[in-house]
């Protein structure tokens, strides 16, 4: 038996059942980055003695019987921009490349507590500013249906050593779309819960009112369960929200009848590559054919998007990311005459190219003569687009839609046009600007042997309507692995 083609609740039944050691699962995980990891590169560290230590901890545990969670001793990978105690966090960039928290994600603190095993760190894009996964500074991650193309980004690393059998589950965040379009580039489930749901705490930020960390797997039982675990209320931030309950996995049922599922007209214009529409317009079909009832209806203000998106987003980014200035932590520039000199030079030095292009962006979004014209246009843009949301979600429980335009683009083609990779995000930043849940799963395989995701979008705090949905979709469609050459 490979133990790596487990989905992660499958492996924690066989850990508590006896038929699998949390040790055998967590060295089953590391021969497969042995085996991988040189030509996809999907980690920026590897903690291989903390992994194998923590395993025989939490096999301790387990046979005394005091963990009994359903993901208790199953390895996990953590995306690069969530603080792990001790352990390497990089946001893959060189101003960061040695930068060691003293402290652990709530996120992180609460798979802890149900038995997780983090056996490393993913690559991204740097500050989690791409779609891609090509702007890390430590190297490309590459798609592992495809080598020759990208995994999508900025959760890049996670979605691909998921899909890869590298870690059985993984963390990712979504600034606007960072897990759902790499989770469908690399035929995976990832799911981008309400705002507030799971705390920010000691994800390092690009976009704070945007931001949302979120589980990758390869099934949607596997991230129902990962969400009900790392959701919480947290008094340590400021817009996590107490919600009346955090029950996710109740919603595992193959029932879609008399659910109302609406197909937004305006995704489907122009822009959108034939064979992504006729893989979502199919997926629709078949959840009719489960008994949904399924509508087209046109969703405003599509167009504006994107545009109000990178506003926000590079505003926010420009203010998050002063803090990094070679004085507390992190990369500082060896030559420099002043304090002032050392500031530019370090972040001259230590920044990449794509992180300095938002950074000045939204320093000019942020600037006294634009702010108005800019800045505060977009807020008002932000709030439309949640009311034509608000609208829809007063007739539908789901809509259903793509994921991206098209799927994963060759490596290098998204870097040479900058504004073809923002335009890429049609289909995901609306979600972000309005705070709502959303879901990738996978619905097809194009004639270049990508995968297509189809996108289930919920309203604040229905993740379980998105769940039972993609739940009930996925029943219909068997998990299809990658064929890997190397």
């Amino acid at each position: 038996m490979d133990i790596t083609r487990l989905t992660a609740i499958e492996l924690g039944k066989k850990i508590k059942s006896k038929e699998v050691g949390v040790v055998e699962a967590i060295k089953a995980s590391l021969e497969k980055i042995e085996k991988y990891e040189q030509e996809f590169n999907c980690y920026v560290t590897i903690d291989k003695e903390g992994a194998l230590k923590r395993g025989e901890e939490i096999q301790k545990l387990i046979d005394e019987g005091t963990l009994d969670s359903p993901l208790a001793g199953v390895p996990v990978a953590i995306k690069d921009n969530i603080c792990t105690k001790g352990l390497r966090t990089t946001c893959s960039s060189k101003i960061l490349s040695n930068f060691k928290p003293t402290y652990n994600a709530e996120a992180v603190i609460n798979l802890e507590k149900a038995g997780a095993v983090i056996i490393g760190k993913t690559n991204m894009d740097e500050f989690a500013m791409g779609s891609t996964t090509e702007t890390s500074a430590f190297g490309e991650t590459k798609n592992p249906w495809n080598k020759e193309h990208v995994p999508g980004g900025s959760s890049g690393g996670s979605c691909a050593a998921v899909a890869l059998e590298e870690c059985f589950y993984a963390l990712g965040s979504d600034t606007g779309g960072s897990i759902r379009q790499p989770s469908s580039f690399c035929g995976v489930v990832g799911i981008k819960p309400t705002y507030g749901t799971v705390s920010r705490y000691g994800l390092i930020a690009y976009g704070s009112s945007l931001d949302q960390i979120g589980p990758i797997a390869r099934s949607v039982e596997d991230c129902a369960n990962i969400l009900e675990i790392i959701s919480s209320f947290d008094v340590k931030d400021s817009t996590s929200i107490k919600r009346e309950e955090y029950d996710f996995t109740s919603a595992l049922v193959d029932d879609v009848k008399g659910m109302k599922i609406g197909i937004p007209t305006d995704y489907f214009k122009e822009g959108i590559d034939e064979e992504v529409k006729k893989a979502i317009l199919k997926a629709a079909k078949t959840l009719e054919e489960k008994g949904a009832i399924v509508e087209e209806f046109e969703l405003g203000l599509v167009d504006y998007a994107i545009y109000a998106y990178y506003v926000i987003a590079s505003a926010e980014a420009s203010s998050n990311l002063a803090r990094f200035d070679g004085v507390k932590y992190g990369y500082r520039t060896k030559d420099y005459e002043n304090l002032n000199d050392m500031y530019k030079r370090t972040r001259s030095e230590g920044f990449g190219t794509e992180v300095k292009r938002r950074i000045m962006l939204g320093s000019f979004v942020l600037s006294s003569g634009y702010y108005d014209a800019y800045y505060l246009k977009a807020l008002k843009v932000k709030a439309l687009i949640k009311e034509e949301f608000n609208k829809a979600f007063k007739k539908y429980d789901v809509i259903l839609g793509p994921v991206a335009p098209t799927t994963a683009p060759k490596l290098g083609e998204s870097l040479s046009d900058p504004i073809k990779m923002y335009l890429g995000d049609i289909y995901t930043v609306s979600i972000n600007l309005a705070g709502l849940p959303a879901i990738s799963v996978p619905c097809g395989i194009d004639s270049k042997g990508l995968p297509i995701g189809l996108q289930l979008i919920g309203d604040c705090f229905k993740e379980k309507n998105i769940i039972r949905a993609a739940y009930a979709y996925e029943k219909t469609r068997p998990y299809i692995r990658p064929t890997i050459n190397i």
